[in-house]
């Protein structure tokens, strides 16, 4: 007990106690009282299914009967974290609007445990069906007030309707009384006459108290808001939280281990720091200046070029451990002759420390040249020095057009310049590199053009982008990179945008029309054929979706709107050369997705090819020309779900009928030999693309045929594993489509699995180039990237399991195929699917 006293001038000191709270080694407990103004026919929570049966029923039971058979749980927080396991109070059967309980409840916590942010949450149930409860409401009751003492007496809580108590520092479900009105102001000092804190006069009291009481209860009946009454102990003395003081252990502790020995432990009061001492100074010893004469002839023996070798073959995430970068430290010069060795060396170097730093970079500039993959990991956000950000860009200048392409963000650095932000375009190496390599070529530079001039709309970083598109529209006029038609493009990316703003305009405009399908293309036929629209016939200009086609009007007889419920339009272009070109002007979805994943199957086609390897991968093309609009390049196809419903169940009819009168010395199961080996490679290459990105939501509708054979995907809304069904295939690889080679023992499924095998263990050899330009991409606004930024990398590493050789990787790579075509689950959300698809239609 601890006694303090206050003196003021001349005036007579007032003694007071107080008692403290880690004097007190009782246990927390409270009264659980009554809850009031309680509806029998609570709704339930709204986060539960609707569709449970139980629930359901008890719906339908809750608004016919008259009882209610609530319970509380009671649970202590701290810092918002659970310091006691819930405790329930018993189950009542209450009839009555107020709900009385009078029952005690003790925590396993004592007064002396008990710290600043201690809160007890308090939510109340109502069992409707065995072992389901719903929410009626919950409360989160400070234990301290606001002088950091320990509240006593009854306590009046606010109940939030339908919510669970969160017991969190700041918590949504306060319980505390924000409204008061005189009522209150009366219960209160009832209280404090309870408590002994007003004097006390019996034959008043006693009519005052029952006056109260009544006015209270019907008060309490008359009133739409739930509140918790409890109580808390009582003291003699005011309790004040006062936590502990732990004092530090003496630096050397005597231990003895045994009966001959004596050892000393000796505490280290900077264990908890982020940089050990020794091991800095280790460093700086190990890395002095001085050591450069001496390591430049350093050469590792036989076991330290193993160990090198094994850390130069970590996938780009794999961090380094402090002995592994002070063993590339120590043999950086040897170093230097190996170009896959840069790229871990920079990553060894401690870039705080300004000798070290300037080291690495002497070292940098007389490297060996190093390969794309390598480059575009420097431009990573793990490499923030601008020498080795610069050093990237002239070693990625050696890169083709279609590497560059897939280019298009970077981590801006900003400054702030009369409250606005802007872009240090001169300290940005790779947006420089970028405008220049778009000026000099028109195909890219349209490209480029229409990346940026998406990402313009984004709230954040908009006027970021706006501002880049000027700085390159510039270029194109001016500056030592201008090109010699810089006016003619800046006119063309003009007129292009002109003809995105139509087409917009034109599809939003369907799409709010009332009129049947039919009416609806007749009115696009008549808007495009009307001369004032400049739709049907206008200068030459390079379309947009593929800057090589030049087109030079509409063709309004061949132009029509598809069955879809965003009511896309199929329009046809006249082209320069008297050709035709079809294309899909889709509004209300984000090509963005599809666009990056259109381009790394490019990517990776071309690497295959690279190998010898031909999968008769179908390119198509793919722009988001808005952040909710874009082109989509059309292929003459049908889906797999529409030619199985008109060929009886069969591809192999859909491409007989497709190839007739062939000799019949060139057939496989009745199949021209070359449609079924575009057919084999073609399945084999998705199979292991759609893989390793992880795309989901694969069914019948988005995989399509053409006559000759090609297999291929559309509809890239779900990537990195992401689906919205459960349990999806490694793969989709449907009986279907195996029985056109003639099932799973005929030469042509053992051609396919072939196929697979070497196109994994290629493109696994070039995990490096796809996993670094995922990484350039975590910024960027792709929906499924932008879930988790920090794992989507990870994401795709793990699918080209980087630990196994080639043996494994084949025979790990079989087992995905046995799975997809095993697996039970698909088939039978595929058959819902088709149901689906039939009523929709």
């Amino acid at each position: 007990m601890t006694t303090n006293s206050l003196s003021s001038n001349d005036q007579q000191a007032a003694d007071f106690s107080f008692a403290i709270t880690s004097d007190v080694s009782q246990e927390l407990r409270l009264r659980i009282g009554r809850f009031t103004n309680v509806n029998i026919g609570i709704t339930p929570e709204p986060n539960l299914t609707l569709d449970d049966d139980m629930l359901m029923y008890s719906e339908l039971s809750r608004s016919l009967r008259t009882a209610a058979e609530p319970f509380i749980v009671c649970q202590i927080f701290a810092a918002g974290k659970s310091l006691s396991p819930p405790i329930r109070t018993a189950h009542r059967c209450f009839t009555a609007k107020d709900w009385i309980w009078n029952e005690w409840i003790s925590f396993p916590i004592k007064y002396c445990d008990i710290s600043e942010s201690t809160k007890i949450a308090f939510t109340i149930w109502d069992a409707y069906a065995p072992r389901k409860a719903v929410p009626i409401g919950g409360s989160t009751f400070s234990l301290l007030d606001e002088n950091r003492a320990v509240k006593k007496g009854k306590q009046k809580l606010a109940v939030w309707p339908n919510f669970e108590a969160d017991g969190r520092v700041y918590s949504t479900t306060d319980s505390t009384v924000l409204e008061t009105n005189e009522l209150d102001r009366l219960e209160r000092l009832v209280w404090k006459y309870e408590l002994g804190d007003i004097p006390q006069s019996d034959w008043m009291d006693k009519l005052t108290l029952r006056e109260i009481e009544s006015t209270l209860h019907d008060e309490s009946i008359s009133s739409s808001k739930m509140y918790l009454y409890i109580e808390l102990p009582k003291f003699d003395f005011p309790l004040i939280l006062h936590e502990k003081e732990y004092t530090l252990p003496k630096s050397v502790v005597p231990f003895v281990s045994n009966t001959t020995h004596q050892y000393l432990r000796v505490y280290d009061p900077e264990i908890a720091r982020g940089d050990n001492p020794v091991e800095m100074k280790h460093r700086k010893l190990a890395r002095s200046h001085r050591n450069g004469p001496l390591d430049r002839d350093l050469k590792p023996n036989a076991k330290l070029r193993d160990d090198i070798n094994k850390i130069l073959q970590y996938p780009p995430t794999q961090p380094l451990t402090s002995s592994d970068s002070d063993l590339l430290w120590k043999f950086r010069f040897y170093l230097m002759r190996d170009k896959k060795a840069v790229t871990k060396f920079l990553k060894s170097v401690v870039w705080s420390d300004v000798i070290e730093s300037r080291q690495a970079v002497e070292l940098l500039n007389g490297w060996i040249g190093i390969d794309t993959e390598d480059a575009l990991e420097l431009l990573g956000t793990g490499f923030e020095n601008e020498s080795v950000r610069g050093y990237a860009v002239d070693q990625l200048r050696k890169a083709d057009d279609d590497v560059v392409q897939a280019l298009k963000f970077e981590h801006l650095s900003t400054t702030t310049i009369n409250g606005n932000d802007a872009i240090k375009i001169q300290d940005s190496q790779l947006a420089k590199f970028l405008i220049e390599r778009a000026v000099q070529n028109r195909i890219l530079g349209n490209y480029f053009y229409w990346y940026l001039n998406v990402e313009c709309e984004d709230k954040k970083f908009g006027q970021l982008y706006s501002q880049i598109v000027s700085v390159f529209m510039n270029a194109m006029i001016s500056g030592p990179v201008a090109a010699p038609d810089g006016p003619i493009r800046k006119s063309i990316l003009r007129r292009q945008t002109e003809l995105i703003k139509t087409l917009a305009r034109i599809c939003k405009e369907m799409k709010l029309s009332k009129d049947s399908r039919p009416k609806k293309i007749e009115l696009l036929r008549n808007i495009i054929s009307d001369p004032k629209n400049g739709l049907s016939s206008f200068s030459p200009l390079p379309l947009p979706l593929d800057a090589q086609v030049i087109v030079t009007g509409l063709i309004a007889d061949k132009c029509t709107i598809f069955k879809s419920s965003l009511l896309p339009l199929r329009l046809t272009f006249s082209c320069a050369d008297s050709s035709e070109y079809q294309m899909m002007f889709k509004m209300g979805d984000d090509l963005r997705q599809d666009q990056l994943v259109l381009q790394l199957f490019t990517l990776m086609d071309r690497l295959l090819r690279k190998e010898n390897l031909d999968l008769k991968l179908t390119s198509f093309k793919v722009l988001a020309t808005g952040a909710d609009h874009g082109m989509v390049q059309f292929v003459p196809s049908s889906p797999l779900a529409t030619i199985l419903s008109e060929f009886g169940n069969s591809l192999t009819a859909y491409l007989k009928a497709n190839n007739p009168d062939v000799d019949v010395h060139t057939l496989v199961n009745g199949i021209p030999t070359g449609v079924m080996d575009t057919y084999v490679k073609s399945c084999a290459g998705y199979c292991v693309i759609t893989y390793l990105l992880g795309i989901g939501d694969r069914h019948l509708d988005n995989l399509l045929l053409t006559a000759s054979g090609n297999l291929f995907h559309i509809d890239f809304g779900y990537i990195l594993g992401r689906d919205p069904k459960p349990f999806p295939p490694p793969m989709k690889l449907s009986k279907e489509m195996v029985d056109v080679m003639g099932g799973a023992s005929s030469p042509q499924y053992q051609n396919f699995k072939s196929y697979c095998f070497v196109a994994f263990n290629s493109l696994r050899k070039n995990a490096n180039l796809i996993l670094n330009l995922f990484a350039l991409m975590v910024d960027a606004n792709i929906p499924d990237i932008r879930v988790e930024p920090d794992k989507a990398v990870l994401k795709v590493q793990e699918k080209f399991r980087l630990d196994l050789n080639e043996e494994e990787a084949i025979q790990y790579f079989q087992g995905l195929i046995n799975e997809s075509i095993g697996a039970m689950f698909p088939q039978v959300m595929e058959r819902i699917h088709g149901i689906a698809m039939m009523f929709r239609s």
